[in-house]
């Protein structure tokens, strides 16, 4: 899915403005388990909730009422990823008042979990399609030149 400029920055802003909330301001850390993000392709709302179903934030991304793809939650997922990973890259989690681990989560109507979009977790790494590519043949391989020798 190919989204403007435009649309990528709301979805960015809309994030933002939902961990506004949780920006350190003391020494008190807050519990949450997940910040969950609700997608509607039909209305393109983009809602952002905590475990208490509180919103945290929202924001309408007219291109999604227009998407003719195959699988809009699988896209949508991909693009949530990529925007996540790059606000952690940038340092927009760093700083929040948050007990670690907590997850970003994309939900659906029923607020029932779809997918895992990012972990925060300084001890724990997600297992994706991309860092097992190959993994078969690197331990084929490995395991080869062992017994060889």
């Amino acid at each position: 899915m190919k989204l403007s400029q435009t649309s990528l920055s709301q979805i960015e802003k809309a994030i933002k403005k939902a961990i506004a909330k949780y920006n350190t301001c003391g020494d008190e850390q807050t519990i949450v388990t997940d910040i969950h993000l609700q997608a509607d392709q039909g209305s393109g709302e983009l809602n952002i909730f905590d475990d208490d179903d509180e919103e945290l934030g929202n924001a309408t991304i007219e291109e999604w009422t227009a998407y003719e793809g195959q699988d809009f939650c699988k896209d949508i997922e991909h693009l949530l990823i990529m925007i996540l990973n790059n606000l952690k890259d940038n340092g927009a989690f760093d700083n929040l008042a948050i007990l670690k681990p907590y997850s970003f989560v994309l939900v659906d109507e029923d607020k029932e979990t779809i997918a895992e979009l990012l972990l925060m977790d300084d001890d724990t790494l997600l297992i994706n399609d991309e860092l097992l590519k190959g993994l078969d043949k690197e331990l084929d391989d490995f395991l080869k030149n062992l017994l060889e020798k």
